[in-house]
């Protein structure tokens, strides 16, 4: 992480405590897990975001299935992995 800046949030004390047990069970510094933790949840989060601007944008353009249709697709997709699951 060559390119960083510091960032200073507040935790629960307990927080703390536990990322502490993990820097140390890690041999990690807290600062190094603390930003591979923002790291990972600004990535998932931003990702849902996009995904639902994307959602929004099909439906402002048109793009949609029906409720119906989107059901028996979901319960097609379910029979055939609870198939799977018995073979």
């Amino acid at each position: 992480m060559s390119d960083s800046t510091v960032l200073s949030i507040r935790v629960s004390a307990e927080t703390k405590a536990k990322l502490d047990e993990l820097a140390s069970c890690t041999r990690r510094s807290r600062s190094f897990l603390a930003a591979e933790a923002v790291e990972a949840y600004v990535d998932r989060q931003l990702d849902i975001a996009r995904r639902v601007q994307e959602g929004f944008e099909d439906m402002q353009n048109g793009d949609l299935v029906p409720h119906e249709e989107a059901m028996a697709r979901l319960h097609a997709t379910i029979e055939r992995a609870a198939a799977r699951k018995k073979a």
